[in-house]
Order: structure tokens, then C-alpha cells, then sequence
């Protein structure tokens, strides 16, 4: 691993760290270095501000968990690796929900499960003479409900396990993407 991303990745470890005690806004850039013993300028050299770090997260650390679940063979894999990355780091997630602006996290996780959500479309759709705008207002549907569980399951402490959580929406999802395909 290169030296720029063991220190991103120190950065990201020292903010979540303070997470789990202050809300995002209450914490500085100067925070952020002292937890981890760098110092401020080198936070620059790597990110622009605070929310740029929270972003880079978003992007490296949930991307992760849907590498290769992007069909419909595989979508529920990849939505319980990302269940149970949430979990393993509740503490920022219920934080970054919690945190308004453009950088917000529920934003961030519309687009991710959107992404994963048209990948599941467009396999069920191989075959069918669906409109582009359809299969986008499908994708939406399905993104609003699902982000919508999604970010209620965080903010409220996520009692319900991964699989449960998985278990749940497949047997909401099983069956009715297809369907309303094919009623387009």
C-alpha cells in the first residue's frame, strides 16, 4: 500500500474515532491531526477539508462492499456487506446522518444504492423493449424505499442483524422488479 494511502486512511481512522464521541460539526481539522499525530499541513496535502475526507470514506470504504453485486444474481451479497460494514461503524453513520449539508451521507447513499440498484434493472430488463425514462423511474422507486429503510434502520440503532435486514427486503423485492418491467 502506497504512503498516501496509509495516510488517508489514518485520517479516516482518527476522524471516525472522534466520531464516535463529538458530532462532525464540533470536530476541527486540527482535532482530526492531533488524534492521529500528524501534523495540520499534511491533512492538505491530502484533502481540501473535513468533508472531503468524509466523502473519500463514503467512496473507498462503501464502494467496497458492493465490488462485483452489481446483479441481480449477487445484489443481496453486496447489500449485506454493506448492512454489516454500517454496523461495524455505526457510530459515524448515525454521525454523518446526523450531519446536514451537501456532503450529507443519506445523499451520498442514494447515489451509491442507485448505482447498484439500475445494475439489478438492467440485467432483469435483458430482453424486454423498456424505455430508458422507465427503468430510471423504477430505479428511483426502489432507491427512495430502499434508502429510506436503510438510513431508519441506522438512526434507529440498527436492531435488526444484516441478514434480517437483507432477509426483509428480498422478500419485498423478489419478484416486483421484474414485474414492473414487464408492465412497462
Amino acid at each position: 500500500m502506497s504512503e498516501s494511502k496509509i495516510t488517508e486512511k489514518a485520517l479516516a481512522f482518527s476522524l471516525k474515532q472522534l466520531m464516535k464521541t463529538a458530532p462532525l460539526s464540533k470536530i476541527s481539522i486540527q482535532n482530526i491531526m492531533d488524534n492521529c499525530g500528524l501534523n495540520r499541513q499534511t491533512f492538505y496535502y491530502h484533502f481540501k477539508d473535513k468533508f472531503d475526507l468524509v466523502n473519500w470514506i463514503y467512496n473507498t470504504e462503501v464502494t467496497q462492499c458492493i465490488a462485483n453485486c452489481k446483479h441481480y444474481e449477487n445484489w443481496t451479497d453486496g447489500m449485506q456487506r454493506t448492512l454489516r460494514y454500517l454496523m461495524e461503524n455505526n457510530s459515524f453513520y448515525i454521525n454523518a446522518l446526523n450531519t446536514p449539508g451537501q456532503n450529507a451521507f443519506d445523499g451520498y447513499f442514494f447515489d451509491f444504492s442507485w448505482e447498484l440498484i439500475m445494475g439489478v434493472v438492467k440485467d432483469l430488463s435483458l430482453g424486454m423493449n423498456v424505455p430508458d425514462v422507465d427503468k430510471k423511474f423504477i430505479v428511483d422507486f426502489y432507491t427512495y424505499a430502499f434508502v429510506g429503510i436503510i438510513v431508519q434502520w441506522i438512526k434507529t440503532g440498527m436492531k435488526d442483524s444484516p441478514q434480517i435486514m437483507v432477509d426483509k427486503i428480498e422478500k419485498v423485492v423478489y419478484g416486483s422488479m421484474l414485474g414492473a418491467l414487464s408492465r412497462y
